[in-house]
């Protein structure tokens, strides 16, 4: 099912079928639409720590996009450095988030960004890879990629419960602090509901309360906290 859906997207069709149009209101931008309306805010997808949510992110589309253009900048900075590579690929991946009320767009979503970081970082470097870096996005990325419903802010499923969402901090160098908030939380008052994800709003400064916080680890480590 998933392999039909791929091939379906990879031939550029902008819907999968009339059931999930009706049902769902499901139709993929196309890419030169996805990259017309990013031009847009060129600025922000260049810039490796800036955040992006798409709260209907289907298979990945506009994440994907932004994902290529913050790989670009890191490659042109950092290729030549192989863990500073490594420090702000994962930076970027982690700027990346996404909810999805259909489950096989998300597990198609997180498979397209791993791809993409995948084959970025080994045409790159090749044999010298590391595990732990791969481990790191996946994780990042499952973490960051949500089955959920943006219009009840809760997942989806039997155990339906608040969407969370992880911030991942840089701190000292190849250091990153995680810290979990509810999307309400984040969203909350209405009044910030324009503004980017985990925004500090300058001098009218708005502090979510995270629901959780980590110890801070290397940034190839953020696997090992969740067993803390």
């Amino acid at each position: 099912m998933i392999k039909g859906k791929m091939n379906l997207l990879d031939e550029k069709n902008q819907i999968i079928s009339k059931e999930r149009v009706l049902n769902h209101g499901e139709v993929y931008t196309a890419d030169r639409e996805v990259n017309a309306m990013l031009d847009l805010v060129k600025h922000e997808t260049e810039r490796i720590e800036s955040r992006f949510l798409e709260p209907a992110c289907g298979s990945g589309n506009f994440l994907r996009e932004v994902l290529k253009r913050k790989l670009d900048i890191v490659e042109d900075r950092y290729k030549k450095n192989q863990i500073e590579f490594e420090r702000y690929a994962i930076l970027a991946v982690s700027s990346i988030y996404g909810i999805d009320i259909l489950e096989d767009n998300v597990v198609i979503c997180r498979d397209r960004l791993y791809k993409i970081f995948l084959d970025r970082y080994k045409t790159i470097f090749k044999e010298a890879i590391k595990e732990e870096c791969l481990q790191a996005s996946r994780y990042i990325i499952e973490k960051n990629i949500i089955h959920g419903d943006a219009l009840t802010l809760k997942t989806v499923g039997s155990d339906s419960k608040p969407i969370v969402f992880p911030e991942w901090s840089p701190v000292n160098g190849n250091m990153m602090k995680r810290r979990d908030f509810t999307f309400h939380e984040l969203l909350s008052p209405a009044g910030m509901r324009d503004l980017p994800l985990f925004s500090d709003m300058g001098d009218n400064v708005f502090i979510s309360t995270p629901v959780k916080e980590y110890p801070v680890v290397n940034f190839l480590k953020v696997l090992d906290v969740d067993s803390k």
